[in-house]
């Protein structure tokens, strides 16, 4: 078995980072998607994002839903990175467990911020651009 340093890692499991900060931000996107395509106006779109977001309307059941099955994602993602490398058993985890433990909490870290820029930087760029009212959303404001 070779042995993996954490960077390699992270540069191995990105699709299950990149993917899973992705579903997290379905509260935002499906907002921009319609009003950038002409599907829905600017107010029936902040409705949509503010029932998803917020939980309004009965939705509440959304986002919390939306980040575990991020989280979920992401944790599948690395069990089958280290089964697929070799780590099978929990003896073979007890020996590599400092690998385990670094990559682990590397890839859960850069979710999190992957999930932060995408949501709050990009996307509320790009729905401001759009007219909708998420000026206030801003991490800068």
């Amino acid at each position: 078995m070779t042995e993996g340093t954490v960077s390699t890692d992270v540069k191995s499991l990105w699709k299950w980072i990149g993917g899973s900060a992705f579903l997290a931000s379905m509260c935002c996107f499906p907002s921009i998607v319609l009003v950038f395509f002409g599907l829905a106006s600017v107010s029936s779109a902040a409705a949509l994002s503010n029932d998803l977001y917020w939980g309004t309307n009965g939705m509440g059941w959304f986002r919390p839903t939306l980040l575990t099955l991020s989280t979920a994602f992401v944790i599948t993602g690395l069990v089958l990175y280290f089964r697929n490398n070799g780590i099978c058993t929990l003896n073979e985890a007890r020996r590599q467990r400092k690998r385990i433990i670094n990559t682990s909490l590397m890839v859960l870290t850069l979710a999190f911020v992957a999930y932060i820029v995408l949501n709050f930087v990009i996307l509320t760029e790009l729905g401001v651009a759009l007219n909708l009212p998420w000026e206030s959303s801003r991490l800068w404001n």
